[in-house]
This record gives structure tokens, C-alpha cells and sequence, in this order.
């Protein structure tokens, strides 16, 4: 049996480690109790952070968009304002340009081209925006005067700086005597070379932006007087200085030293002064003698008294024919720098034809003194005419050479393209010459026996039978006829090619090859021509329709503008490009602009030939028509523009109308 001290003491110390669980365990407890609470509140701050987060999202996202939107606007703004400024820049030029064009371009070339580059955009910006503004015709008179001030700076320049060449320069260039020896031919400088840079710039900028061609009627007005003095001066340093043997030397060339490098002059055809006076005195001891050493009774007597003077003057004119050659060919030199090249040659000849008339009229005048002299049976005096006519002829080359003119360049050529005079009276002559075929076969016939043609004869077309003869007389006319309708049609070809405008010039080869294939055909012509060339008619049936394709040609720089070629891509209903909209604007005006063009100098061409004509004007309705009519099918339904009639202008209907007007002079 266990003592009861023990068993109390034993309960003692299971109730106190009893006691100390419970506090262990109420412990756990409270701490566990605090663990709830804090992952309670734990819980509670990131389902409130969570929370916050996606208000922060939502509201940070619109605002992100928002900022892009107003970047996007800001730089629209900036766009704008510069197109404003530009725009706005327009209305301030005139204002802006004012002084400038006032004061004129003497001393300031560039800025002034500059400030009129200027206006010219102003006029072209109102012109396409706002055509009916006071400003457009502000800036258009700005234009104008700009113009005018250009073309007056021309003619100041060239009137200040344009000055007849020294005697002694010309004389140089021409040299005077062949056994005489001189430098390099001098060159003959009209202008400073700064002043012909401004010259050569106004005459490029008037052409080219002004539209502008009397200043090229300035031109040779100016240097035709400076020309014309050039030679008179010579002529009145030959009357002041000439020497007693008559022989004229420049200063330039008496002066040069001995070691100076030298090289002959060119030979060039010399007058010795005084051979008329030997002349005349061998003449003179003719009359006294006799030619059978008598005295005889001729009337021939020297032109004593007046040897001096006539021997100056015919070498005078002697020398003002190579003078005007050599003048002519350095103010052509001259002209090719300033003057554009499809008006070089009618410049030229309006240039020097002053000149060469006063030339013409002195020779024109010894010639008529000669012939009084002759009258007064004074027969020495045609030996003055001699040494000239020698001069001519040797220098005849160089004379052509510089005044090489066909007059067709400028002058026989019409201007509507019509068929040519040269044409109708060819083939007048040869209907009239099939009038009389058998004598002209038999003229012909007699012509090649003797190898004028160089045809070899047939025994059998010779022969005595008149049927042969006729035959071969028939074939050697039909050669001829065929070689003139050859030579005619080169020279049309030739004469097509002064026309600046390749329609124009393939208009004139029609109507031409038409009006020849017409008459061969309405005469017996034709029968006689396929002799010896059995497709001559399909020949010129193919001319013809080479230069109807040639003419359609010309049609192409208004029909490109309707092809699909740079064409914006698009979706029905989807919103164009500002650059997809002017794409389309640009090819309307382009259109519009070449349609007005062409129909504006074409109606002034003719095609006489009523079948041709209307031919070509139903070929050429139906190619601009056709591609007219798809082009606006295909911008049908695209918003390009908030003015539609500005640029849609024609109806199809309306451009047929037009092009039916075509060559029609009254229209």
C-alpha cells in the first residue's frame, strides 16, 4: 500500500503540470487567434491593393490614349500652322517683292530672278486655290512688270555694251594679204563676258518662264545697226588712211615684233590696187596705136583723173564682202549662245539682212556705173567689175557657207500643214506632161542613147516595130515620172522637219502623200508610175498610215493621265490620303490642261481631204473617249475633292465635241 504523503505529493505534481498544458495550450490558443487576424487583415490590404491596382489600370490606360491622341493633334497643329505660314506667305508677296521689282535687276540679276521665281509661284498657287481672288491679279501684274523690266534690262545691256568692231580687228580677221604674216585670227569679242552671262540668262528665263519673244526682235535690231556700222567703219578707214600702193595694213599687224610666233594668214582672194589703172593705159596705147602698131580710132580712154579714188573704193567693197562674211559668222556664233535654237535662223536672217542689202545695193551700184560708162562707150570701165566678180566666186564658199538659208525654213512653209506648193505643181507638171507621153517618151528615148540615163537597151524594145519602141518609151517615161515623185517626197521629208512640232510636221507628210496617191489615182498617172513600181499605190497607202500613227502620238501626253499609273489603291467607302487625293486631282488638271491645249492649236491645222479627216478625228474620239469614260467610271465613287467641278470640267460627250472641231479653222 502506497503512503498517503506520497500519493498526495504525486497528485501535487500532476495537477500543476496539468496547470502548466492548460496555460501552454491557452497560449497556443491566443496566438493562434492573433495568426487569423493578421492573415485576415493580410487578406483584406491585398484584395485592397488588387482593387486599387485595376482602378489605376482603367484609369491610366485612357489616359495614355488620350496623350497619343493630343500628340497627334499637336502635331496636325504644327502642320497646319506651317501650311498657314506658307500659305499666308503667298498673300505678303507682292508686298514682300515690291521694292525689288521697283528698283529693277541692274546690279542684282539673281536676287531678282529669285523675287520673280517667287511671284510666279503666288500667281501659280492662286490660279489652282482661289482663282477669283484680288490678289491672284495683284501678283499677276507684279509678274508682268518683273517681265517688262527683265526685257528692258535686255535691251539696256545690249545697247550699253554692244559696240562696232575696230577697222583694225576686222582686218586682221580677214587678212588682208596672203603673203603677209599675222597671229591667230583675233576673236572678234562683242560683249564682256559678264555682261553676256546676264544677256544670255534673261534671254533663257524669258523664254522659258515669260513666254516672251521680242526680245529676240531687240536683238536683232541692236546688233544689226552695231553689224551695219561695223562695215561702214571699215569703208571710212579705207577712204581716211588708205596708203598710195592701196594696199591697207592693220596697226595690229605693222607693229607686231619680229620674234613674235607667227603662221601665214589663210589664202584668201587679193585685189591688187592699180591694176585697173595698167589696164587702162595698155588700153590707152591700144587706142593710139592700133593693134597693128597704127594709130587707130578707138574710143576707149582711161579713167583719168579718177585711178585713186575708184581704186579705193573697189578695194574697198572688196574687202567689206570678206568683212561682212567674218562679221557674220561671229555675231551667228554669237546669236547660238542667246538666242533659242528653233529661232537662230530667223533671227540670223533678220540680223543680217541690212547689211547684206546695203552690200548688195553698192555692188548693184559699181555694176550700173559700169554700164553707164559702157553707154558712154567707155569700155575700160568693166575692168572694175572683174576683180569683184574673182573675189565673189573664190569666196562663194564661205559665203554660202554662213548664209546657208533654205527659204522654206521660215518663210513657203505652211503654217497649217496643208499640201505644199512645190507638191501641186509637181504633179501638175506631170499631168501635163502625160498630155504629151509619147513625145516625152520619145524625147526621154533619145536622152538614153546618148547614156543620159545609163539603161542598158534591149535589141528587142529598139528594134523597128513601132509597138517596141512605144513599149520601151512607155518604161523610160514611167522611170522618170517615178524618179520625180522619188525626189519630191525626199524633199518633203526634208521640208516636214522646220515644224517644232512632230504632229504638225507628220500632218504636212499626210496631207502631201495624200494629195499625191489622190492625183496619180484620178489620172492614168498611176498606171504609167506601176510600170516600173508595182506597189507604188500600197506604198503610199503605208506613208499615209505611218503618219496618221505618228499624229496619235501626239494625243498620248493627254491620254496618259486617265491610265491607272500611280492610282491609290482604295476600299469603296474607305477615306483617301491627302498625297491618294492629289494623285487624282493631278491627273484630272493634267487632262483638262493637255485636252485645252492640243484642241486649241490642232483646230488651226488643216487636212483638206474631208474623207481623211474625218477618219482621223472619228479614230481619235473614240481613243480619248473610250479611256475618258473608264477613268471617270473608275473615280466614280471616290471623294477627292469638296469642288468636283473644278476638275471634272468635260463631259465625254463634251471632249468628243472638241476633238470633232479638230482642223477646223472657223470653229
Amino acid at each position: 500500500m502506497i503512503p498517503t504523503e506520497d500519493a498526495s505529493a504525486r497528485k501535487r505534481e500532476i495537477e500543476e503540470k496539468l496547470k502548466q498544458e492548460q496555460e501552454t495550450l491557452s497560449f497556443i490558443r491566443e496566438n493562434l487567434e492573433k495568426s487569423d487576424q493578421l492573415t485576415k487583415s493580410m487578406v483584406s490590404i491585398l484584395s485592397s491593393f488588387e482593387s486599387r491596382l485595376m482602378q489605376l489600370e482603367n484609369s491610366i490606360i485612357p489616359v495614355h490614349k488620350q496623350t497619343e491622341n493630343l500628340q497627334r493633334l499637336q502635331e496636325n497643329v504644327d502642320k497646319t500652322l506651317s501650311c498657314m505660314d506658307h500659305v499666308i506667305s503667298y498673300y505678303h508677296v507682292a508686298k514682300d517683292t515690291d521694292k525689288i521689282i521697283r528698283e529693277g535687276p541692274t546690279g542684282r540679276l539673281d536676287e531678282y530672278l529669285a523675287c520673280i521665281a517667287k511671284i510666279q509661284k503666288a500667281v501659280e498657287y492662286f490660279q489652282d486655290n482661289n482663282p477669283d481672288s484680288p490678289e491672284l491679279n495683284t501678283v499677276k501684274a507684279r509678274f508682268e512688270k518683273g517681265k517688262e523690266l527683265l526685257e528692258a534690262e535686255f535691251r539696256n545691256l545690249l545697247n550699253r555694251y554692244s559696240k562696232p568692231v575696230p577697222p583694225i580687228l576686222i582686218l586682221d580677221a580677214i587678212g588682208v594679204d596672203e603673203e603677209l604674216e599675222v597671229q591667230d585670227d583675233g576673236v572678234m569679242e562683242h560683249l564682256p563676258q559678264a555682261v553676256l552671262q546676264d544677256i544670255i540668262c534673261i534671254a533663257g528665263w524669258l523664254v522659258d518662264y515669260g513666254h516672251n519673244q521680242d526680245f529676240m526682235t531687240i536683238y536683232f535690231q541692236i546688233r544689226s545697226n552695231q553689224l551695219d556700222r561695223s562695215i561702214k567703219g571699215l569703208k571710212d578707214h579705207f577712204r581716211k588712211n588708205s596708203a598710195s600702193s592701196g594696199i591697207l595694213y592693220s596697226p595690229a599687224v605693222q607693229t607686231k615684233r619680229k620674234d613674235t610666233p607667227t603662221k601665214k594668214a589663210p589664202k584668201r582672194p587679193v585685189y591688187i590696187p592699180g591694176t585697173i589703172r595698167k589696164a587702162q593705159n595698155l588700153l590707152k596705147q591700144y587706142s593710139q596705136h592700133g593693134l597693128d602698131g597704127k594709130k587707130g580710132g578707138s574710143n576707149l580712154t582711161p579713167l583719168e583723173g579718177k585711178d585713186d579714188v575708184l581704186d579705193i573704193e573697189i578695194d574697198s567693197y572688196i574687202h567689206c564682202i570678206s568683212a561682212f562674211v567674218k562679221l557674220a559668222q561671229s555675231e551667228y556664233t554669237l546669236l547660238t549662245e542667246i538666242i533659242p535654237e528653233h529661232h537662230q535662223k530667223k533671227t540670223f536672217d533678220s540680223l543680217i539682212q541690212e547689211a547684206l542689202d546695203n552690200l548688195m545695193l553698192e555692188g548693184e551700184n559699181i555694176v550700173s556705173a559700169a554700164r553707164r560708162a559702157i553707154m558712154r562707150h567707155d569700155y575700160s570701165a568693166v575692168l572694175t567689175i572683174f576683180p569683184i566678180l574673182k573675189h565673189l566666186k573664190m569666196t562663194k564658199p564661205e559665203f554660202d557657207a554662213t548664209l546657208q538659208n533654205d527659204p522654206d525654213k521660215e518663210y513657203n512653209m505652211p503654217k497649217d500643214g496643208t499640201v505644199h506648193e512645190l507638191t501641186s505643181n509637181a504633179i501638175l507638171f506631170l499631168q501635163q506632161l502625160l498630155d504629151f507621153h509619147e513625145t516625152a517618151g520619145a524625147m526621154l528615148a533619145s536622152q538614153v542613147l546618148g547614156d543620159t540615163y545609163n539603161i542598158p537597151l534591149d535589141p528587142r524594145e529598139t528594134s523597128s516595130t513601132s509597138s517596141s519602141t512605144s513599149e520601151f518609151n512607155k518604161r523610160l517615161l514611167s522611170t522618170y515620172i517615178c524618179k520625180v515623185l522619188g525626189n519630191l517626197q525626199l524633199n518633203l521629208l526634208s521640208k516636214s522637219k522646220v515644224y517644232e512640232d512632230s504632229a504638225l510636221s507628220a500632218i504636212f507628210l499626210h496631207n502631201n502623200y495624200n494629195y499625191i496617191l489622190k492625183s496619180l489615182e484620178k489620172s492614168d498617172l498611176i498606171q504609167l508610175v506601176t510600170v516600173t513600181q508595182k506597189k507604188a499605190e500600197s506604198s503610199y497607202k503605208e506613208l499615209i498610215e505611218q503618219q496618221i500613227q505618228t499624229y496619235q502620238r501626239s494625243w498620248v501626253k493627254v491620254t496618259e493621265h486617265l491610265t491607272d499609273r500611280n492610282m491609290p489603291v482604295f476600299q469603296p467607302g474607305t477615306k483617301l490620303k491627302d498625297k491618294e487625293r492629289q494623285v487624282i486631282k493631278d491627273k484630272f488638271k493634267g487632262f483638262n490642261d493637255g485636252l485645252e491645249e492640243l484642241c486649241k492649236v490642232q483646230k488651226g491645222w488643216a487636212i483638206p481631204d474631208k474623207e481623211q479627216r474625218d477618219f482621223i478625228r472619228q479614230a481619235q474620239k473614240r481613243v480619248v473617249s473610250d479611256a475618258y469614260r473608264a477613268f471617270l467610271q473608275r473615280c466614280a465613287n471616290i471623294s477627292f475633292t469638296k469642288n468636283p467641278e473644278k476638275y471634272h470640267k468635260y463631259r465625254p460627250e463634251e471632249v468628243e465635241e472638241m476633238i470633232e472641231k479638230l482642223f477646223d479653222t472657223s470653229a
